[in-house]
């Protein structure tokens, strides 16, 4: 006895639906994600090996202190407040309005790296363009 065979239905996988689950799952997968940037790094900033002193020719100076803490003073005047306002008003009030006057910044080595952005965008807002930055020299034998 011979049985006869059905004939096999070809099978179809609707595949567009198929990818609009993945494009669902993408998007929910890219919309819940969050970046963050995470830094891992341990930065020691180096002593400075070389340099050029400041001439001592110069009348006028401007000369921008910073402590560990990030209190300004403004050639040896405590300012009362440390924000970007104060150190502003200040270095317009102590320079005349005459941004060719040179500028220096001496920060302490422990200064958060803000209050040295501060201040020298505090320069960079009154236009001065002598900016100087203060260091130690490196001790011999330090390489």
């Amino acid at each position: 006895m011979k049985f006869r065979r059905k004939p096999r239905e070809t099978v179809d996988i609707n595949l567009a639906s198929l990818i609009d689950v993945v494009f669902i799952l993408l998007l929910f997968f890219v919309v819940t994600t969050t970046f963050t940037r995470e830094t891992q790094l341990r930065v020691e900033l180096p002593e400075a090996a070389s340099g050029t002193p400041a001439p001592e020719s110069e009348l006028k100076q401007l000369e921008i202190t910073i402590s560990a803490e990030g209190v300004y003073s403004l050639n040896n005047n405590l300012l009362p407040k440390s924000d970007l306002a104060t150190l502003t008003d200040a270095l317009q009030k102590e320079s005349g309005g005459d941004t060719r006057l040179p500028l220096s910044i001496s920060a302490d080595g422990k200064t958060p790296h803000q209050a040295v952005v501060t201040a020298m965008d505090a320069a960079g807002k009154l236009g001065f363009s002598q900016l100087r930055m203060t260091t130690v020299e490196a001790a011999p034998g330090n390489p």
